[in-house]
């Protein structure tokens, strides 16, 4: 069509220009008076009825080529935009069809689950009964419901389970339905219930033995002992341990309470790690000497710094220290390291040489009451909370506490700044 427009351009720019030469040269000759033979006046004539005439006055249209019948598109994708969108989220999700059977599953179930063929029925991973029963009801009334799965291998994990129909629109049929099925790890959750129930538990339990005491001995003076003197003195001996014994249970769950409120909050300090050893030492040498124990150090010269609220390394160095002299004064000797190597991170070691720990409760030993032996912890008038403290200061502190033992040859405690 562009191609005939620029035709009939040029057309009719050739039949005007034939007419304007014709009729200037027959108005310049009279103007100028010539004398014209009738000859000259009837080619003028001739040559304006022949660009008339001949001159395309229509517009020259070719026949347009035939066109190219587009290519067919292809079938839409129902589940392509959806898929996509759950391609992107951290939360495991796989997308079910009617049969039950996994049409796609993002990169987080894969990495939770195991890889599924797609078309593989969800039972082929999941073979829960609840699980499948809950999708078989959501299918069949299409209602969303929810359901808590656990599993105990490879490890622990529980999960929220969520199903809910997702309706695509399909090539064909007004709707296609499809139905999501999502998981939410709430196994962090669950195991902090946990720790705040057995927590309450622990230290309710804690301070019923010493009021218990308490009660038991007061009732005694009251009653049969009034007029004992000897007995005074016995039992007084006993309630005052008793209630230091919740003084420091107190104290350390205080402490704890503390240590929480501020754990985001990174110290600014820059704090020498050798004179503060020093001095723990020297306020621990009374309880070293009365079990027997020699605390040995292993300092470097110079200063050695790291970043951090001189208290609660105090309370660290502290607990570290009167742990190893309590536990491993079978060894005799407690050594205490400092390592400050160039471009290595500082490294405080409280070794001894006790009867060590069994590996099954190493990774439990900073859990709040958590105790290897009971019967153990109380005669030495432990809490049961030291290492929880422990583990909370260097939380704070964004360093690593470092626990390994072997039996019959004592504990290695290593705190890396």
């Amino acid at each position: 069509m562009a191609l005939a427009k620029v035709r009939a351009g040029r057309g009719e720019q050739l039949r005007r220009g034939w007419l304007v030469v014709a009729s200037a040269s027959l108005l310049a000759a009279l103007a100028l008076g010539a004398e014209i033979s009738p000859l000259f006046v009837a080619a003028g004539w001739v040559l304006i009825l022949l660009s008339l005439l001949l001159s395309p006055s229509l517009p020259i249209i070719e026949p347009p080529e035939p066109d190219t019948p587009p290519a067919p598109l292809p079938p839409p994708d129902p589940l392509g935009d959806v898929c996509r969108a759950y391609a992107a989220l951290d939360m495991p999700v796989m997308v079910l069809g009617a049969d039950v059977n996994v049409q796609f599953q993002n990169d987080a179930a894969q990495r939770a689950f195991g890889e599924i063929a797609t078309d593989s029925h969800l039972s082929v991973r999941l073979r829960a009964p609840g699980i499948l029963d809950m999708v078989r009801e959501t299918i069949a009334t299409g209602q969303p419901n929810q359901i808590e799965y656990s599993e105990r291998h490879p490890s622990e994990r529980v999960f929220l389970l969520r199903i809910a129909p997702i309706m695509a629109e399909a090539e064909g049929q007004a709707e296609a339905p499809y139905y999501a099925l999502s998981f939410r790890d709430i196994s962090e959750l669950r195991r902090i219930d946990r720790m705040r129930s057995d927590f309450v538990a622990n230290a309710s339990h804690e301070l019923r033995t010493p009021l218990a005491s308490l009660r038991g001995f007061i009732e005694t003076l009251q009653g049969p002992a009034k007029g004992d003197p000897g007995a005074h003195e016995r039992f007084l001996g006993i309630m005052l341990d008793q209630a230091n014994r919740m003084s420091r249970l107190v104290d350390d769950l205080l402490s704890l309470s503390r240590l929480e409120l501020k754990a985001h909050i990174a110290p600014s300090q820059r704090v020498d790690l050798v004179p503060l050893i020093g001095h723990v030492r020297d306020s621990l040498l009374p309880l070293a000497q009365e079990l027997g124990i020699e605390i040995r150090m292993h300092l470097p010269e110079g200063r050695v710094e790291v970043t951090g609220d001189r208290d609660e390394l105090v309370q660290v160095i502290e607990n570290l220290i009167e742990n190893a002299c309590k536990y491993g004064q079978e060894g005799k000797f407690v050594d205490v390291y400092l390592r400050n190597e160039p471009s290595q991170p500082v490294e405080l070691s409280v070794v001894d040489r006790g009867p060590g720990i069994p590996a099954e409760h190493v990774p439990r030993l900073t859990e709040r009451f958590y105790r290897v032996s009971v019967a153990d912890s109380r005669s030495k008038k432990g809490t049961g909370l030291g290492l929880a403290i422990v583990k909370h200061i260097l939380t704070r502190h964004r360093a690593r506490l470092i626990i390994t033992s072997e039996l019959g040859k004592g504990t290695d405690f290593t705190v890396r700044f």
